[in-house]
């Protein structure tokens, strides 16, 4: 395995393996940038295949980090963590105490999070052992325990605002009314978002893997339920990605109907030729890392105590990608690779220093945060 041969090693700064005997703790800690900040980036939990699969999804997944940050305009940089394993049966309080503490011996380099596979119980365990996690605070009334904040509605409201712009730059108005979309992928995300387009009377279609989930969607909102191979190819006028990555591939791709591409989940084209081929057929595919950064943005404020700014920040969704579409259109290039060269352009334009200063404040506030 040649690791710095590695065709999704983008220029990362770091990449550790995490392996802990007494608990069976195998993971990952993936740095892509932190030119603006250290990095963040959810826990995810997955049985991979193989461990070369494990090493490609964070590399990606970070770097993919880096760019939501920088378009979001945050003070932070990209990073991921990965536990291998079955999140249904292969987890215990020593593995994510274990976990806790490779986090914390990176001293604020990278700051975790919630992510597929984890929730905010995993998350409190390894808070148990570092102030570096983003979503989980000390309860402030001082009666003991943790306060967990729930990113998923900040994320899908995001993607909300994302589609409504797709919509405006593709029909000349925002209405979802009427509109057909099919989500793939209804866990918490996919859920609040069929609400918030079932409100505004868009018509749904839902797949996932989770029949109670899928259930779920289709009591509450209406949903029509669909196989989870198959959504991809409905005639609707909006396909949103909620579940895990590269649902778009060399085989999906091809087959598409809807003009929109527009949800919460990561990688959403398994690779970037796929981005290029869609914005030539006339697909609208709004860059997952900026459509979705809603949950970001609300952990970020809630971390730096910037709760009033929250609303304004989260409108710079749909003002970058209004901003995107236009210079794609200009340009001829995939909204994704605009995307990209915007938050490239941003890394470039920030001093080296930067995130010294950012650092030491960061590690302070952290170590306030620890029981």
């Amino acid at each position: 395995m040649k690791i710095f041969d590695n065709p999704h090693d983008n220029q990362h700064e770091y990449l550790a393996f995490c392996n802990d005997r007494d608990s069976g703790l195998r993971a990952i800690i993936a740095i892509h940038n932190t030119t603006l900040g250290p990095a963040v980036g959810g826990c995810r939990m997955f049985n991979y295949a193989t461990e070369q699969d494990a090493i490609d999804d964070a590399l990606q997944l970070s770097e993919a980090m880096t760019y939501k940050a920088a378009m979001a305009n945050l003070p932070y940089g990209g990073g991921k963590s990965i536990i291998i394993g079955d999140p249904s049966c292969d987890k215990s309080t020593a593995k994510f105490h274990a976990m806790g503490d490779f986090i914390e011996r990176l001293q604020g380099a990278y700051i975790s999070a919630e992510d597929a596979g984890t929730n905010g119980h995993d998350l409190t365990l390894i808070r148990q052992r570092t102030g570096y996690v983003f979503g989980v605070r000390p309860d402030p009334l001082g009666f003991g325990g943790y306060r967990k904040a729930n990113p998923s509605p900040a994320t899908a409201y995001g993607v909300y605002l994302g589609i409504k712009q797709a919509l405006q730059e593709q029909r000349g108005s925002d209405s979802l009314s009427g509109i057909r979309v099919a989500i793939q992928g209804v866990g918490n995300v996919g859920y609040a978002l069929c609400k918030l387009l079932h409100t505004d009377g868009a018509r749904l279609w839902a797949s996932d893997t989770n029949p109670k989930q899928l259930q779920r969607a289709s009591l509450g909102f209406g949903a029509m339920a669909v196989d989870n191979e198959e959504i991809h190819r409905l005639d609707v006028d909006v396909f949103a990605p909620c579940a895990m990555g590269q649902s778009l591939n060399h085989h999906t791709a091809p087959q598409l109907l809807a003009r929109i591409v527009a949800g919460s989940a990561n990688n959403q084209c398994s690779h970037i030729e796929i981005a290029e081929r869609l914005h030539q057929r006339g697909v609208l595919l709004c860059p997952d890392f900026v459509i979705n950064a809603g949950g970001l943005i609300d952990l970020a404020h809630d971390f730096d105590g910037r709760r009033h700014d929250f609303s304004l920040s989260l409108q710079r969704i749909p003002d970058n990608l209004a901003e995107i579409f236009t210079a794609a259109k200009q340009q001829n290039l995939s909204p994704v690779i605009i995307a990209q060269n915007l938050a490239l352009q941003r890394l470039q334009s920030i001093p080296s220093s930067h995130f010294t200063h950012h650092l030491n404040s960061l590690r302070g506030s952290a170590m306030s945060y620890l029981p």
